[in-house]
């Protein structure tokens, strides 16, 4: 596991805010809503698998923009020894996460008959086990602190299904369960857990769509585009940020779509 620091200061300073961890950091989602949080003066701990040094150097710029603390982990989210270590080197720096955003995951388009176990499994573990996986490790120090948001990126097709995306909307679906469930275990400790069910927002997941799929998407949605990163951020955002009587609950952000 590879690990970056970058402080605005030489030495660790002193956090005088509640530590953000974000999934699947470097693209998409989880780089908007890295820097909605640091524009906020929140210090950060981002993590993702590929695409690492791109993390870094976002991760610095954002450091010397908003003279906020980042930490960058290079994780594989579906592998629990990852998850493990990584949280083994925050307790040695006596760090601990009162929000997390659990966004990491993967697309995957094909027949159910035409998956394979292989790819069924690497679905489920990175995008329904990872959020098993970190908000297993937060929670023992939301309760202790009796604080704590943990907000799940889901899908619309975890609502409704999409054919030829069986395995994915399985995934988000149970990460749409998964919220409801926590957020009953967890309500009595003052920890709010929810989950943003999102349509169609331009990532590079969607950039696989010929512009002919762009264009007959964009017309079956009532807004007549696709949702920006940064709006899913703001959500996020405000989630997070948001009073205790709100929890449990699948937001669906898509235009009007579904």
């Amino acid at each position: 596991m590879e690990t970056l620091f970058f402080s605005p200061n030489k030495t660790n300073p002193e956090f005088s805010k509640d530590f953000v961890l974000i999934t699947g950091a470097s693209k998409g989602i989880g780089k908007a809503a890295a820097g909605k949080f640091a524009s906020e003066g929140y210090p950060l701990i981002l993590c993702c698998l590929r695409h690492f040094s791109e993390l870094c150097s976002y991760a610095r710029t954002l450091c010397q923009t908003y003279s906020v603390p980042l930490l960058c982990f290079q994780t594989d989210v579906s592998d629990p020894d990852d998850v493990q270590q990584l949280f083994t080197e925050l307790k040695k720096e006596h760090l601990s996460v009162s929000i997390l955003v659990n966004n990491a995951g993967i697309a995957h388009i094909s027949l159910l008959s035409d998956t394979s176990v292989e790819e069924w499994n690497r679905i489920l573990s990175t995008n329904l086990s990872s959020a098993f996986y970190f908000s297993k490790q937060v929670i023992p120090d939301m309760v202790k602190k009796q604080y704590g948001k943990i907000i799940n990126i889901s899908s619309v097709w975890g609502t409704v299904g999409a054919s030829c995306e069986v395995a994915y909307s399985a995934s988000k679906g149970g990460i749409n369960a998964f919220t409801k469930a926590l957020a009953k275990e967890l309500g009595p400790s003052n920890i709010q857990v929810n989950a943003i069910a999102c349509g169609v927002i331009d990532t590079e997941m969607n950039h696989q769509l010929t512009q002919e799929d762009r264009d007959q998407l964009t017309e079956e949605i009532p807004s007549s585009r696709f949702g920006k990163p940064e709006e899913v951020a703001e959500l996020i955002f405000s989630l997070a940020t948001s009073h205790s009587y709100l929890t449990g609950q699948v937001i669906t952000l898509d235009g009007g779509w579904t």
